[in-house]
């Protein structure tokens, strides 16, 4: 507020000094010029009030006449010269005042004011979104449609005008600025009490790597998760201790991986990472047998190593020199667009192809023309814009990687369900037999479709009932998924994970005794999640869970029910 003040008193202190000087001239005047009374004697010249008073009026355009008797010829002149000039003066005023209105750095000192003042009158957990591009915008979807309060902090103008058009449930406070500049993320809220954590989802890493090192020396206590795409980058935030990094390519180098040797457990992983309410996609499991990868790039190297790993013949379509791919890859000089370049690699006798390029036109083409050579490849595409999606789609091939998307995944999986990514390391420790099983008991229990995944804490504010109850009794993991509407039924959920104390289960047994302080991951559908909420809140329905009857609702019946029962 103070910066448009003093901005507005900076750019009209002409004007204001004009008119000053225009009325102090005009005012003086007519304390000057001698007036007429109504016999049209001379007469003396007005007094400073009535000066200022007549001065004031005419100026403005009011004009109630001459006072307190019709004026003389002189001050009529006079007069008539204050009107010219005090127009002038508003005229000038007038048009310095639009100007400052249209200029740029009055609408931005404008635009930030506002934003600073619905930042701090904020009064709802919120998450700090560091980028709005196509990964910050998913990430922007998935937070509103999940009430979660959320401020974006974005470079381009024209991407923060966007989300003003986007159908959001509530109203988000969004600026254009640079987020590396430590000024704009305490104004968006870094030091809030409401802050939940920063996430850095810009496309620049050195930008991502400014705000993870900012929020780690203004905020320290605060969760950052930060987007790399560089290893150095990363191995700069992790040195540091920035809480959670994701590196897209090197993410999906290690599902390759181990959709090479370990399908089952890549398809258990989607189950618990997908988007709630969509189609599970069929598992596809890739070959062994020569690969065929175009590009060389910071996507294609992760993947190389995947496949280098599991024993596969690799060559490598690159531009590049022959000295960068290291053998035993075979290097093929191009970019694959050509048949010719895909003869020589070997298409029609690989198995797999990799489109790892920058380009998606380049993608698309790479494996529409190997496709025609080998109908039998296992095609893997890399999606650089969510806005090529429809072309993509009509491709369909195996796997598509979309950038923007694993980032997304993985940020609201931390974010949200923070246990989810212990579940998932526990998962990989597991081996595929064993992950093979978790997808039949999901299958069955779920069919096709992708459920929710939430986790809750066994304390006075998410289990208020169930945590009284645990401190003079006793439960099993078997209450939570248990239906209050039928004691025979039970909800639509599946327990992932119990962690509590030195006790880490996966898939625990539904007679595993619940202790207070203990954190569990489920997986079920919205109405089983609600239902848990409710018996884990409400005294009356635990009580019916684990008794069979009733408990009396007021504090007076609680109180004499108890003796009616003993009689």
């Amino acid at each position: 507020m103070n910066s448009i003040f003093f901005l507005v008193l900076r750019r009209m202190r002409a004007p204001l000094i004009v008119l000053i000087v225009i009325y102090a001239v005009s005012v003086l005047g007519l304390t000057l010029v001698p007036g007429v009374d109504a016999n049209g004697q001379l007469a003396p010249p007005l007094s400073f009030f009535h000066a200022f008073y007549f001065i004031s009026y005419t100026a403005t355009t009011i004009g109630f006449g001459e006072i307190p008797n019709a004026f003389s010829d002189a001050q009529r002149l006079w007069v008539t010269v204050c009107i010219y000039l005090t127009v002038v003066g508003w005229s000038y005023s007038i048009v310095t005042l639009l100007a400052l209105f249209q200029d740029k750095a009055f609408q931005n000192v404008l635009v930030v004011g506002r934003f600073a003042r619905r930042v701090r009158h904020l009064h709802e957990p919120f998450y700090l979104v560091c980028g709005c591009g196509e990964t910050g915008a998913l990430v922007c979807r998935t937070l509103d449609a999940l009430n979660i309060r959320f401020v974006v902090v974005e470079a381009r103008e024209e991407r923060v005008q966007e989300l003003d058009l986007e159908d959001f449930k509530t109203d988000v406070p969004a600026l254009a600025a640079d987020a590396q500049a430590p000024k704009v993320l305490e104004m968006a809220g870094l030091r809030h009490a409401k802050c939940l954590g920063v996430l850095a989802l810009t496309n620049d890493d050195n930008v991502n790597l400014a705000i993870a090192i900012s929020t780690r020396l203004l905020n320290p206590g605060l969760t950052v998760l930060a987007r790399a795409e560089n290893s150095m980058t990363a191995a700069n935030m992790a040195s540091f201790g920035t809480h959670h990094i994701v590196n897209p390519f090197e993410r999906f180098g290690d599902y390759l991986g181990l959709a090479l040797k370990a399908p089952h457990t890549i398809r258990l992983m989607g189950w618990v990472t997908g988007l709630p309410g969509r189609p599970m996609s069929p598992m596809q499991r890739p070959p062994s047998g020569a690969w065929v990868v175009c590009g060389h790039g910071r996507f294609s190297q992760p993947v190389i190593r995947s496949l280098a790993g599991n024993d596969l013949q690799v060559t490598v379509i690159t531009p590049e020199p022959a000295g960068t791919v290291v053998p035993p890859l075979r290097h093929i000089a191009g970019l694959g667009v050509c048949a010719d370049t895909l003869i020589e690699a070997g298409v029609a006798g690989a198995v797999g192809l990799v489109a790892g390029t920058d380009n998606d036109v380049n993608n698309l083409s790479i494996a529409v023309t190997a496709k025609e050579m080998n109908p039998d490849l296992f095609v893997v595409l890399r999606q650089n814009r969510i806005s090529n999606a429809p072309l993509f789609e009509a491709y369909d091939a195996q796997f598509t990687m979309v950038q923007s998307r694993i980032i997304a995944h993985e940020s609201m999986a931390t974010i949200i369900t923070p246990l989810l990514a212990r579940f998932l390391d526990e998962v990989r420790r597991h081996d595929d037999d064993w992950a093979a099983a978790g997808c039949a008991r999901m299958e069955a229990q779920f069919g096709n479709e992708t459920p929710q995944v939430w986790s809750v804490c066994l304390n006075d504010q998410e289990a208020p009932a169930l945590t009284a109850h645990l401190r003079d009794g006793r439960a099993e993991l078997s209450i939570m998924t248990r239906s209050f509407e039928l004691l025979d039924d039970v909800l639509e959920a599946i327990p992932l994970m119990l962690v509590g104390g030195d006790r880490v289960s996966v898939f625990p047994a539904a007679n595993m005794p619940l202790h207070c302080g203990d954190r569990l991951l489920f997986a079920g559908r919205g109405r089983a999640r609600d239902s848990q909420q409710t018996l884990l809140g409400n005294a009356n329905t635990l009580t019916y869970l684990l008794t069979g009857h009733e408990r009396p609702g007021g504090w007076v019946w609680q109180k004499y029910g108890k003796k009616f029962e003993q009689r």
